[in-house]
């Protein structure tokens, strides 16, 4: 009896671990194939949409370049200069005084070329649910290029399906797993959080009166 009670309490652990696993891998195959045709690595086989989503990250770690963000924010200039969009909503973190994700990314694409007129900043774009849910309810962005990682784009896609905006999406270069592992792992949790987010009716930190791009 002690023998069979031992194995039941091991074996149930063991069951339900598995069943986690599946249900993470499940969750993440599904996500990253069905928007796997959305997502465009040359500027050329973008189509034309009048606004590019930025979605932000911070531009210095340990005060050196944060990779992620140089990376997404050429990936935005380039598809200005093929002309595949004609204006940016940048979004980002803004909850300190000394640091603001959406004023770096605008300095950064301004330097690149892209006229200060055509670039508008999100400051509470603290999640991406709150990136999409903004866009479309502060921004009134029905259309959309959204332009983030390689591996983050899959939920983005999801997030903005789920809120009512047509998308597609860019990014120029993969980061490598030597400097990206721990994001993409992180992100294989940020994929189920987001669908429970979905089923709980998460709502952004923050709302705010409308301001339609012009």
């Amino acid at each position: 009896m002690l023998r069979f009670l031992r194995r039941r309490y091991i074996l149930w652990p063991l069951l339900a671990a598995a069943l986690l696993v599946l249900a993470v891998a499940g969750i993440n195959l599904w996500m990253t194939l069905r928007c796997a045709d959305r997502i465009h690595t040359d500027t050329a086989s973008v189509p034309q949409t009048d606004v590019a989503l930025v979605l932000g990250t911070g531009k210095l770690i340990g005060g050196r370049l944060n990779v992620h963000f140089r990376v997404r924010m050429d990936a935005a200039a380039a598809l200005y200069k093929a002309g595949r969009v004609r204006r940016f909503l940048v979004s980002g973190d803004n909850s300190s005084h000394d640091y603001n994700e959406p004023e770096d990314m605008k300095q950064w694409l301004m330097e690149k070329g892209v006229p200060a007129a055509a670039i508008t900043c999100d400051y509470a774009g603290f999640r991406t649910l709150d990136s999409i849910v903004r866009a479309r309810d502060i921004f009134d962005v029905k259309q959309c290029v959204i332009v983030s990682d390689d591996f983050h784009l899959a939920r983005a896609l999801w997030l903005a399906d789920r809120h009512g905006i047509r998308a597609t999406a860019f990014y120029e270069d993969a980061i490598a797993w030597s400097s990206s592992g721990k994001s993409r792992i992180r992100e294989w949790f940020a994929r189920v959080k987001a669908i429970a987010d979905e089923i709980t009716g998460t709502e952004p930190r923050f709302g705010g009166k409308k301001e339609p791009l012009s």
